[in-house]
């Protein structure tokens, strides 16, 4: 019943992400006594994605220790819906959200700061924890894809999903805008609702094709190893 690193990895990730989410929510700035608190951040809603999927990933690190060699067919009945929950979680939403969230900040915030992050956040949020909620999000996602295989939905179901995510996660700002007179992202004050419209479709479309790209370098990822394995036996069957 040995940990492989992988699985110690992800237990890893695990304990970063709660520990990010612990020192933001500690952090008494003013946006998060406003209405919809820090759920109305799409940053916020990410690290809590990514926390609950690798929470899974390690539970289901845990069941597969637990059940192999048992025999016990409803321990492997649960196991493999554990499974298909994680890899149903990662194309999604894990891979999806995360990618755009570290993607759309770093674009903006190079282009003008103050449109997404104004400087007054720095007295509030830490260099560290800033990375830690619009940096590292990549490689850990990367890393997960690159170290466990994921079966992917049919094309439609994931791409209805991550629509219904996107068109609910934008109907919820322009909610809070409704009852707050506020936009919660700075740049949304500054366009028209014609560059708003186009602005959201944008993001939904761009939250699309991430998803392709998930599965397009899922499936690269384990075409390329299978190849590699099934090299690596012809020498011996020969």
């Amino acid at each position: 019943m040995a940990l492989v690193p992988s699985q110690v990895l992800r237990v890893a990730i695990l304990l970063s992400y709660c520990s990010i989410l612990c020192n933001y929510k500690a952090i008494e700035m003013p946006s998060h006594q406003t209405y919809g608190g820090s759920w109305k951040f799409l940053t916020f809603i990410d690290l809590v994605i990514q926390a609950v999927f690798f929470g899974i990933c390690v539970l289901t690190d845990l069941s597969s220790l637990l059940t192999r060699g048992s025999g016990n067919q409803e321990q492997e009945r649960q196991l493999k819906k554990l499974i298909s929950l994680r890899d149903w979680m990662l194309a999604v939403l894990a891979f999806p959200v995360g990618i755009f969230v570290v993607t759309v900040f770093w674009i903006i915030y190079a282009y003008d700061r103050e449109m997404i992050y104004p400087k007054l956040l720095d007295n509030f949020i830490p260099g560290w924890l800033n990375h830690g909620m619009h940096t590292t999000v990549l490689p850990f996602i990367l890393i997960e894809m690159r170290t466990s295989h994921h079966q992917y939905p049919s094309r439609s179901s994931g791409l209805a999903a991550i629509c219904t995510f996107s068109v609910g996660y934008i109907l919820w700002v322009c909610w809070v805008h409704h009852v707050t007179g506020m936009w919660v992202y700075p740049f949304l004050e500054h366009i028209g609702p014609g560059a708003r419209i186009i602005f959201f479709g944008s993001t939904t479309i761009l939250m699309n094709f991430l998803y392709l790209l998930g599965e397009v370098l899922n499936n690269y990822i384990w075409d390329t190893q299978k190849s590699m394995e099934e090299d690596k036996v012809k020498p011996k069957l020969e």
